[in-house]
């Protein structure tokens, strides 16, 4: 049986940052879509995690990435209202016990576009 992954997530003023907490995983699928993120994994020990999320607003999925490292994998999503503060990550205003904010990447955004920009930049060079 599938389980969710749990989840973290912060939000900046060009993108939305998912972190999936799954550790050594394998078979790694990240589908972003306009209004939609779909991620699915396994670990080493094979169990088999899937999420789904409806999203807040609407992100430029061809200017979107994911990024895998031994302890979770990291997806950026560019938000396509930039500057636009997502109070949540979902569509709907339920919050899955999967899901949490990031505070500790979680800024006010005064100044903060040279760290965003620096932390996508260094995200794809991997």
């Amino acid at each position: 049986p599938r389980q969710p992954a749990k989840t973290l997530w912060y939000d900046r003023p060009r993108y939305v940052y998912l972190e999936f907490c799954v550790e050594d995983s394998t078979d790694v699928q990240v589908t972003i879509e306009d209004q939609r993120l779909m991620f699915s994994c396994k670990n080493a020990d094979g169990v088999e995690f899937y999420n789904e999320i409806n999203l807040y607003a609407r992100v430029n999925s061809k200017d979107s990435r994911e990024k895998r490292s031994d302890r979770s994998i990291t997806c950026f999503m560019r938000k396509w209202k930039e500057k636009v503060a997502w109070p949540r990550i979902t569509k709907e205003n339920i919050k899955p016990a999967w899901l949490s904010v990031d505070f500790d990447n979680w800024r006010d955004w005064e100044g903060d576009e040279e760290v965003e920009r620096a932390m996508v930049e260094q995200y794809a060079e991997v």
